[in-house]
């Protein structure tokens, strides 16, 4: 990244020491540096990773007075002390300008948020650098901001979906994001899709290194008295049995890779079950047992297994328990951080957990909740 730029001023030269020095020449000479970006502050970069965009990773600020100037110096051919006679100027011509344009637009964004455009040569620098992430039910709330954030890491992420028009969305989405991704439709529930999904990212990146099981469904909520033996069953196959299949898949792939991290996305609700969600609260605190039982299993193989127990997070899936201001409101007192969570809030910590920083760490949940009570 350009750390530093001065403006151009156009002045007598003074480079070079000619006795007859005609007095309408000039040059274009460089006064001391003075610094074009700062280097952001802390809160800055809080506040950047609190985008409710999702986008960058980083806050890089313009000082004032400046942006003009960087058009204008990205506008130039390269030139040292290039001596220019009267009636010539020092501004390229078309040719130049046309040449010089892709090189312009990258900075545009800088220039007008104040934040990096994320680019797939920054991506392929990051902490997941040519690993490739599975990420199931991907396409929105949680998972949506997993599979950013993974890919901004520098992971080829495949997202997936039930649906056909969610996964094309989300893909173009984030490529328009210069983020490496892929989308497969798949229920986890079936057999073929789970096979496909995994078959797919075989084929496309050559191999599996990370999967994050997000799927889950809650078809119930009441009394737990009042749920059937559907209800069970779907709940159960869903959010428990399907997690451990697509395990059973990937797990050879990341043997052939030396290796892998797993993360399964689980609920605060598995150590205090919600009143009216009774069956997914036992699914939720399943998980947790899969977790235990997984993670000396694959540990032999260099694979880790790691669990993330999210709180009170603002989706879709949990509206029911936020749209109402009184309930929000309630919930959220019980909170040490009194606000709803993002699910930009999990995403990093997944990152982490799928990171090498975290090669140390297996067979854990970490909890998201803003301080709510989470142990059994």
């Amino acid at each position: 990244m350009l750390r530093h730029a001065a403006p151009l001023v156009r002045k007598k030269c003074c480079t070079l020491n000619l006795k007859h020095w005609p007095s309408h020449h000039y040059c274009l000479h460089r006064p001391k540096k003075t610094p074009l970006f700062r280097k952001p502050t802390r809160l800055e970069r809080h506040e950047s990773r609190q985008d409710s965009t999702g986008k960058g990773v980083g806050r890089c600020t313009v000082n004032n007075g400046q942006r003009a100037e960087l058009i204008y110096r990205l506008s130039l051919p390269s030139q040292k002390s290039k001596v220019f006679s009267a009636g010539q100027s020092p501004l390229p011509g078309p040719g130049s300008m046309q040449r010089s344009l892709s090189t312009v637009s990258r900075y545009l964004h800088l220039i007008q948020t104040g934040a990096p455009r994320m680019s797939s040569t920054a991506a392929s620098a990051g902490v997941l650098a040519r690993k490739v992430a599975l990420v199931t039910a991907s396409t929105d709330g949680i998972g949506l901001a997993i599979a950013r954030r993974l890919a901004q890491d520098g992971a080829q992420v495949v997202v997936s979906s039930r649906k056909k028009a969610n996964v094309d969305r989300t893909v173009e989405e984030l490529k328009a994001e210069n983020l490496s991704v892929m989308g497969v439709v798949c229920h986890v529930g079936k057999e073929e899709d789970r096979q496909r999904l995994v078959a797919t990212a075989v084929e496309r990146f050559g191999g599996i290194d990370l999967l994050v099981s997000n799927a889950a469904v809650n078809p119930f909520a009441g009394n737990i008295l009042d749920s059937t033996d559907e209800q069970w069953e779907k709940i159960l196959d869903i959010n428990i049995k399907a997690t451990f299949l697509l395990v059973k898949l990937v797990v050879p792939h990341m043997q052939k890779r030396g290796g892998g991290a797993i993360v399964i996305v689980s609920s605060i609700a598995g150590y205090a079950p919600f009143e009216s969600l009774g069956p997914y609260s036992v699914s939720k605190t399943a998980l947790f047992g899969l977790t235990k039982a997984l993670a000396p299993a694959l540990a032999p193989m260099n694979i880790r297994v790691n669990s993330l127990a999210p709180g009170l997070i603002k989706t879709k899936f949990s509206s029911a328990l936020w749209k109402d201001e009184s309930t929000m409101n309630y919930l959220t007192s019980k909170l040490g951080v009194q606000r709803l969570g993002e699910p930009e809030d999990c995403a990093g910590t997944v990152s982490f957990l799928c990171s090498p920083d975290s090669a140390y760490i297996t067979g854990e949940t970490i909890v998201v909740a803003g301080g709510a009570q989470s142990r059994l």
